[in-house]
Parts: structure tokens; C-alpha cells; sequence
């Protein structure tokens, strides 16, 4: 903190010449009243003039003295200035100084004894008061009590008399002990001052160090759209030909192939397919942030959902050389079946990525009404300091190089994310070294579902017969829409835009509408569905197909009510949720990719 010495004096004199100047005017009225009882008191045929011209002066001079501070104070008082007022202050305090003594001259030898002991106290008094208001500036107290001391001392020696010499001397030590006192006054009053200015930095450096802390927030939050924006860009620009590619290499896969092609196309399917899961992983993460996410809760048993899970990712560890398992539960649970699965699933990917010995086991324990969901493993473990920041979007341990094969460190982020919809509480303890264990709470449900139902899939012998229509600005995706469903057995046509499809229908009427969300001229295609609705009824199925990832872009696509899919979709998932629109079904996953229709209800076991 800085010292009131290293405050420049120039600034410092402006403080004490202000509170100077503000003490002036709380003095205009007592001294106003002393004046008149003085010449009231004191008055008698000898100094009736000399009082009545003294009264005057002294009130019209303090009179004076409080109109200029008032006037002072308005203005500004500029450090430049602030050495040229001194000197004027001191001048004033002068001459106010000397007219108080001069009361001396005017009723000493005149009155009566008890008449000069009065005027002594008054100017005593008068000194003592001055004392109080003039402290602030020492110099001014100085000339103010030098020129009192001076008139009222010539007075004095003048009368020629022991006591008044007598009575002379101790005004010379009183005024002495009172200059004592307004140094430790000046003093306190230059503290004072010092420090308020200091608590004035310390407030405009806090208030500049804020207006900094909020510009960075700012720029953060900015810097954060940003990567939203170019995000939900990118992946909407990747997932338009990755889509196609899927559709293209569905219908490839009903061509006739040499055992070669086949080997080629499976490679190129796997290839699609790492691409597919990597784009559908910010799909699920620009889901949460867009608040899309809304739980079906149902009742449901776990085993199903963790045989699904170790068959999609036990040769994930085998290729490893680690072990997987998963304990058989009986326990049923309430919960929304698909975000379940999509948790589980980024957390055993997780403890499989990071495990090089040993393995991951899938565990239920039973606690009272909750289940807890474990996925333990032997892996590198996480220091404590990382444990809140493990579950931020891209934050991956041990990938310093960004390596494409260890994900894109959203996995943690998407759990916690899904944990916090279904409104449950996801922890962890870890030892570096020895391993980790996540676990997600669930409540226990009384009824559980059983029994399954296989994923609708095409197949040669179960085929469509419907008229589709299909629009979509991009030429590649006609192209595969437009094979794909022929060799499902669909009457296809394809269109670029809302008018092409309303001409379209109006010469074939369809019975299913599929359309990208974004069309040309920042068209929707739920503009374009409401369009062939109010010509063609609003029982026309239809669904919406879209590769946006932008968070206000699903917003608005979920608040259309019609079905959507994201790229790049899975033929057999487009078949389901054609299915399902025809027959009048609703696509009943938050998620895509997991069975969850109801089936029959039936007493959960309590199995623990």
C-alpha cells in the first residue's frame, strides 16, 4: 500500500485546502452571535464606538470569509493553484486573526475586571476553535494565531501593568501548547487524507482489474460461440458426404461382389463408420448445450442394456490384451434407457482407452432405493487435481499429440452432461496407477421390463410400398436416397427445393416426405413439410433429416414435432424410423441407435 509521504504534496495541499474551506461556514453563526453579546456585555459611554465598529468588521469580514469558501469550493481547485490559494488563506487568516484581537483594544481598560477576564477567555477561546477549523493546513493556524497573539500582546504591554504582563506571557505559552496541538491535528489530517486516496486506487484498480476480468469473460464467452459455430460448420459440411457415402455403400452391399470387393467394402464400412461414431459424439455434445435432451423415463432391466454394451466393445479390450467383464444383474431400474446406454458406453470406452494391464469390470451394487451403475479399471488413474477437469469438452489425459484413436475427449463431458438430465449424480475415485471407478446412481424401479425386440433392419423379403419424397439440396444425397430406397422397394422422387416437391407431389402424391433441415436460400425443410401438409393433409407422414450441430439450429428442428434423424444415418435406422412413421409411431429414443419400446410389465427381482 502506499505511503501518504509518496502522495505528490501539490495533490495532497488540494485535500487539506478543501476540508479547510468547509469548516469555514459552520463558524458564520456562532461567531455572528458572539459578536453582538460581546458589544452588548461589554458597551458603556467610554467604548460604545470603538465595539460597535468592532462587531461590524468582524461580522462583515466573516460574513465575507464564508461567501469566498463557498465560492472556492465550487470552482476546481487545480494543484497548479493550490500554492497560489495557500498564500491567499494565509492573508485572510491574518487580518481575521488581528480584527478578533483587536477586541482587546477596543474593551481592556475600559470594562470592568470581570469585563477583561471576558475578552482574554473570548480570544482564548476564539484561538482554541481557530485551532480546530485551521489544523488542516498548519501555516494558515500559524499566521491566524501569530497575528492574534501579536495584536492582543501589544495590547497588553502597552497597559503597563504586572498582571496584563503577566496575563501577556500566558498567552504566549497557550498559544504555544495550541500550535503543538495543530501540528498533531495537521498531521492527522494529512493520514486521513493520504489514506482515502489510497482506498480511492485501491477502488479504481479494482474496478479497472474487473473491467479486465469481464472483458476476458467476455472474449471467453466469445471465443467459445465461436468454437460452437465452427463446430456445428464443420460437422454440418462433413456429414453431408459421409451420409452419402453411408447411403452409396448400403446399396453397394446388395450388389453382386468378388470375395476382394467384399474384403474392400467392409474396410471401407468400417472406415464410415469411425467417422460416423466421431460425428455422432459432437452430435450428443451439441445436444446437451442445446438443452434438447428430455428423459423418457421408463422402467427397465439393466442386463440387456450391459450384454449390448460388452458385445459392442469387448473386442475393443480383446484387441488390448485386457479383460473385460460385466457382473449378470437381475435389478431393474427407472431411468431413460438410451442416455443410460450412452453413458455406459463412454465410460467403458474410457476405461478401455486408458487401461494397458490388467481390465474393466462392469458392476450393480444395491444401496437401499439406488443402484449404483460401476465401471472400474486398472488404468492410469487421474491425479485429484484432475478430477473436475477431466469431465471438460476436448480435455483428455495423455494426448499431448491429439491422436485421432483416442477420441476427441468429449466421452466424460457427455456423461456428466446425460447424468445431470436424468438428474442423477455421477462420481468417481481414483488412485494414479492403480485405476479408477465411475459410478452412476439410479433409482431401483418395482417393475422392470423384459424381453426384447431385434432392430428392424431391410431385408430382401420385407420391402416398402410407398411413394417417397425425398428433399435435399445436396446432388450426392438425392443420388443414394434415391437407390437406397429403390432397393427397398420405394417409388422415389427426388427434389432440390419447396417448389420442385410441391410440383412433384402435385403430379404423384406421396405417402412419406423425407427432407433435410437446411435447404437453399435458408429455407427449412419443416417450411417445406408445411407446405405439402396444407395441400396435401396433415396426416402426410414425414420425417426430418438434418446435419446440424449448432445447439439453436436443434432447438428449433425439435420444435417442429416432426421425427428427426441426424447425419450420417444408419440404413437401419432410417428403415426403423420409416417404419415407424408409417404405422404411426413416434421414434421413441432421445438417442439413436438403442431399442427402447415398451414391452410387458412384470415384478422386478430385487437381485442384488
Amino acid at each position: 500500500m502506499a505511503k501518504t509521504s509518496r502522495l505528490p504534496e501539490e495533490r495532497m495541499l488540494v485535500e487539506q485546502l478543501r476540508l479547510q474551506l468547509g469548516n469555514v461556514g459552520s463558524s458564520l453563526v456562532p461567531t455572528i452571535l458572539l459578536a453582538l453579546l460581546l458589544v452588548w456585555v461589554l458597551s458603556n459611554e467610554a467604548n460604545a464606538l470603538a465595539m460597535r465598529a468592532w462587531c461590524a468588521v468582524t461580522i462583515a469580514y466573516k460574513l465575507f470569509l464564508a461567501w469566498d469558501a463557498r465560492r472556492l469550493l465550487a470552482s476546481e481547485i487545480s494543484p497548479e493553484r493550490a500554492r497560489r490559494l495557500l498564500r491567499y488563506k494565509m492573508v485572510l487568516n491574518a487580518f481575521d486573526g488581528a480584527f478578533w484581537a483587536s477586541l482587546a483594544w477596543a474593551a481592556l481598560g475600559t470594562t470592568t475586571v470581570a469585563g477583561s477576564v471576558l475578552v482574554v477567555a473570548v480570544l482564548a477561546g476564539v484561538a482554541g476553535s481557530s485551532m480546530s477549523s485551521l489544523a488542516p493546513i498548519l501555516p494558515v493556524f500559524i499566521v491566524f494565531g501569530a497575528a492574534e497573539l501579536i495584536v492582543l500582546g501589544t495590547k497588553l504591554w502597552l497597559m503597563d501593568d504586572p498582571a496584563y504582563d503577566a496575563l501577556g506571557v500566558a498567552a504566549l505559552l497557550y498559544t504555544a501548547a495550541l500550535l503543538g496541538q495543530a501540528r498533531n491535528g495537521s498531521r492527522a489530517a494529512r493520514r486521513a487524507i493520504g489514506l482515502r486516496f489510497e482506498n480511492l486506487e485501491l477502488i479504481e484498480r479494482l474496478r479497472v482489474e474487473t473491467e479486465h476480468a469481464q472483458a476476458a469473460h467476455r472474449a471467453a464467452e466469445e471465443a467459445n460461440l465461436a468454437k460452437s459455430r465452427f463446430l456445428a460448420a464443420a460437422s454440418h459440411d462433413l456429414r453431408q458426404p459421409i451420409h452419402a457415402q453411408g447411403l452409396f455403400l448400403e446399396v453397394l452391399a446388395r450388389s453382386k461382389l468378388s470375395a476382394g470387393q467384399h474384403d474392400a467394402l467392409a474396410n471401407a464400412r468400417a472406415t464410415w463408420q469411425a467417422s460416423a461414431e466421431m460425428l455422432d459424439t459432437l452430435l450428443d455434445f451439441s445436444r446437451i448445450e442445446a438443452g434438447v435432451v428430455e428423459p423418457q423415463m421408463q422402467p427397465f432391466h439393466l442386463q440387456p442394456l450391459l450384454n449390448k454394451i460388452e458385445n459392442e466393445l469387448a473386442p475393443q479390450a480383446d484387441a488390448k490384451g485386457i479383460v473385460y467383464r460385466s457382473r449378470e444383474t437381475r435389478v431393474a431400474v427407472y431411468s431413460d434407457p438410451a442416455l443410460v446406454a450412452l453413458i455406459l458406453r463412454n465410460l467403458v470406452s474410457n476405461a478401455i482407452r486408458y487401461t494397458e494391464r490388467g481390465g474393466v469390470l462392469v458392476a450393480c451394487r444395491e444401496r437401499g432405493d439406488e443402484l449404483l451403475l460401476e465401471v472400474w479399471d486398472t488404468g492410469i488413474g487421474i491425479e485429484p487435481r484432475q478430477h473436475q477437469e477431466i469431465f471438460r469438452e476436448f480435455h483428455q489425459l495423455g494426448n499431448a499429440e491429439r491422436d485421432r484413436r483416442k477420441g476427441l475427449g468429449l466421452g466424460l463431458a457427455i456423461a456428466q452432461g446425460l447424468s445431470r438430465a436424468l438428474g442423477q449424480e455421477l462420481s468417481l475415485l481414483s488412485r494414479p496407477g492403480r485405476g479408477t471407478v465411475f459410478r452412476l446412481g439410479l433409482p431401483v424401479a418395482r417393475l422392470g421390463i423384459v424381453g426384447s425386440r431385434p432392430d428392424a433392419a431391410p431385408s430382401a423379403a420385407r420391402v416398402f410400398d410407398v411413394r417417397v419424397l425425398v428433399i435435399d439440396d445436396d446432388e450426392s444425397v438425392r443420388t443414394g436416397m434415391r437407390q437406397l430406397l429403390g432397393a427397398w422397394g420405394c417409388e422415389c422422387d427426388v427434389a432440390d427445393s419447396i417448389e420442385e416437391a410441391q410440383a412433384l407431389a402435385r403430379a404423384h402424391a406421396p405417402g412419406l416426405v423425407i427432407s433435410d433441415y437446411r435447404l437453399r436460400e435458408l429455407r427449412t425443410g419443416a417450411e417445406a413439410i408445411a407446405a405439402l401438409r396444407a395441400e396435401l393433409g396433415t396426416e402426410l407422414p414425414a420425417l426430418l433429416i438434418t446435419g446440424d450441430t449448432a445447439p439453436r439450429r436443434l432447438r428449433e428442428a425439435r420444435a417442429t414435432g416432426v421425427p428427426l434423424l441426424h447425419k450420417p444415418v444408419l440404413p437401419s435406422e432410417l428403415y426403423r424410423a420409416m417404419t415407424c412413421v408409417l404405422n404411426g409411431l413416434g421414434l421413441d429414443s432421445s438417442f439413436a441407435g438403442l431399442d427402447t419400446t415398451p414391452l410387458a410389465l412384470v415384478p422386478a427381482s430385487r437381485h442384488p
